[in-house]
């Protein structure tokens, strides 16, 4: 009987790990809860009209049918059972468990509001594909509504976009929205002009793209603020609720923004099947929920279970795609070599590639080893690296199309929206914020 790999969750690290494991001896079962693959870094852009969710969300199965010694399940993992080595899954009501040798856990992480998860129904992150379909609706549905309001006050809010997080994810998305209504709208409407749309960036740190280095970070600053953009920074926030968000200030001065579309961007929390792991094991969470593990990446005093991504704490890494991917090789080394009782690749070694931010068309940043590049030719370095690490030819190919759309021209290929996939926000009756 072949040695049987499961592994959980379909992302950088997931899918990584099943396709390096393609010509050893194992049977590889791939268990997550949704049925594609998702390019994550570029989710802000199904979120403001660029791409469909297809083009970065290509099905788990299609990519590994040809993979012989590879099955895939759909179902929500809902238990992990270190001592009899099997993992439970569930879809609605239908039940299974699966036996594992090997785990390889990959879950991944969702939105992180910090303890306050009251925020959540105002303020959506931007984590998975249905995320960024209710902020498309979110996005465009504001113009929608501000068109509808008889007075100029009353669209005030429609109008002005709340944006938490100064983090690449923050950044992407607060100047994909002001060039949506500086470039793509402003002559959609007729009733307001969409360029005098307000875009509002809070970050509770000291700048932008922090740990881009000082340098990139004032740079970044100072192409958004040419954008219109609204930077504040040491700007924390202390509620969010339906009409608005209330921010306090390192000077202690405090200020309510009305505005009805706010998007979370500032911090992430891991599944919670690393809280799991950790009451079954020697290891520790961090305070993200992140399970710290051994040097060589597995769970401590279970040397057949590997956490990778987003969910694993080591060394200070960054929750990027690049770590999942180096994890997830390292990994099925690490079981390649077990099974032909050759020597272990030992502690995990990884190799930063760089990283890098898009602030608007033709212009990003990007961090390779000592080189800072900003502008044209960093966002070049950007369109380059994303297509080569998208998945399939087909989606190489028509992301290309929606990018010359979108980049050459003025228009957005995908703006379509449900009011359902708003989640009410554009329905509801909100209620009054009380004087004073």
């Amino acid at each position: 009987m072949a040695h049987r790999v499961v592994v959980i969750g379909s992302g950088f690290g997931g899918l990584f790990a099943a396709k390096k494991l393609k010509r050893a001896d194992v049977e590889v079962t791939l268990i997550s809860r949704v049925s594609h693959h998702l390019f994550q870094p570029l989710l802000y852009q199904v979120a403001t009209g660029i791409l469909s969710q297809g083009e970065i969300a290509p099905a788990t199965r299609e990519i590994l049918k040809r993979q012989r010694n590879a099955d895939v399940l759909l179902g929500e993992v809902t238990a992990i059972d270190l001592t009899n080595k099997t993992v439970t899954s569930q879809v609605g009501v239908h039940r299974k468990v699966t036996e594992y040798d090997t785990l390889i856990v990959a879950a991944g992480a969702s939105t992180g509001y910090f303890g306050n998860d009251q925020f959540e129904p105002y303020a959506p992150g931007l984590k998975s594909i249905d995320d960024a379909l209710e902020l498309r609706a979110r996005i465009f549905g504001a113009f929608e509504m501000a068109e509808l309001q008889d007075k100029p006050e009353d669209a005030a809010p429609w109008l002005t976009f709340v944006v938490v997080g100064a983090g690449p994810t923050g950044v992407e998305l607060a100047g994909q929205i002001a060039e949506l209504s500086r470039r793509t709208l402003r002559k959609d409407f007729r009733s307001i002009d969409p360029t005098q749309a307000r875009v509002i960036l809070l970050e509770g740190g000291d700048g932008v793209l922090s740990t881009f280095g000082p340098t990139q970070s004032t740079k970044a600053r100072q192409a958004l603020e040419k954008m219109g953009i609204d930077v504040r920074c040491n700007a924390m926030v202390q509620t969010v609720d339906a009409t608005g968000v209330e921010v306090k200030y390192k000077d202690g001065s405090s200020e309510y923004l009305s505005s009805n579309c706010v998007v979370w961007a500032a911090g992430v929390q891991a599944s919670p099947l690393g809280a799991q792991l950790a009451a079954q094991s020697d290891a520790e969470v961090d305070r993200g929920g992140r399970v710290k593990v051994n040097p060589d990446l597995t769970l401590p005093g279970h040397p057949e279970v590997f956490v990778i991504g987003d969910m694993m704490a080591l060394d200070n890494l960054p929750g990027v795609a690049q770590v999942a991917m180096q994890g997830a090789k390292h990994s099925a080394r690490t079981i390649r070599a077990r099974l032909e009782d050759k020597p272990e690749p030992g502690a995990f070694d990884y190799f930063d590639k760089g990283s890098m931010a898009t602030i608007s068309r033709f212009r990003a940043v990007a961090n390779v080893g000592k080189l800072q590049l900003r502008g044209f030719l960093a966002w070049m370095a950007w369109l380059f690296i994303h297509i080569l690490y998208l998945v399939g030819f087909q989606q190489k190919v028509s992301t290309l199309g929606h990018w010359m759309v979108a980049f050459l021209g003025r228009a957005r290929a995908e703006r379509t929206f449900t009011l359902e996939q708003a989640r009410g926000s554009l329905t509801n009756e909100r209620e009054a914020r009380p004087p004073g």
